[in-house]
């Protein structure tokens, strides 16, 4: 499996591409992506011969989905989200959106529980209250959102959010996973969770 990553956006979120080199199967994960990161996806696609399986969301903030609807209509896959953040993705109040007058509402086709095709889906609440990360245990991966950064984590400010709840989860559910397993995160740079678990000051 080989990720890229799109990243020419307002807030500098991470959209990845994460797909099979041998089938040219793949999914988004976190479309928070402008009309750069679309054209650039597009253009990606087509010279790789990529189709997308599914557009996967880690949580509801405006930042990760505003290009959801838009990559559902270019490449035809669906918009999936953990069960508890569907009402996040649809209202610009709860999504934040509506902070920037941008009226942001996503649809997801269907919601998630523990596990989705090669994904386990880790729920690690505390940046928002139906947080996920995405593992694929075969390759090593880890799709953090906004839980985990490289020698960061989430935002615990925001309405919903919990500092707590958020600790208590990646110490209990990510930082038991193999120490070399990769970490994509919604924002900023790829990190490992050994890194992680030695070097990152605000979880101890």
């Amino acid at each position: 499996m080989k990720v890229k990553n799109f990243h020419k956006n307002d807030m500098r979120q991470n959209v990845y591409l994460y797909y099979n080199e041998e089938t040219g199967k793949g999914y988004i994960i976190d479309a928070g992506c402008g009309e750069a990161d679309l054209n650039a996806i597009g253009s990606y696609l087509r010279e790789n011969n990529i189709s997308i399986k599914a557009i996967l969301i880690t949580h509801g903030h405006f930042d990760h989905i505003t290009g959801a609807e838009a990559l559902k209509k270019s490449t035809g896959a669906k918009i999936y989200c953990y069960k508890e953040e569907k009402s996040m993705l649809e209202s610009p109040e709860v999504n934040l959106s509506a902070l920037r007058d941008l009226d942001i509402s996503v649809s997801a086709d269907e919601t998630l529980d523990e596990e989705f095709e090669i994904f386990k889906l880790l729920h690690v609440p505390g940046h928002t209250p139906g947080s996920v990360c995405y593992y694929d245990a075969e390759n090593g991966v880890l799709f953090s959102g906004d839980v985990l950064f490289r020698e960061s984590i989430g935002r615990t400010d925001l309405p919903g959010s919990n500092h707590a709840d958020l600790i208590k989860g990646i110490k209990e559910k990510l930082f038991t996973l193999p120490g070399d397993t990769k970490v994509y995160p919604g924002h900023g740079f790829n990190t490992t969770i050994g890194h992680e678990k030695s070097k990152n000051p605000f979880v101890r």
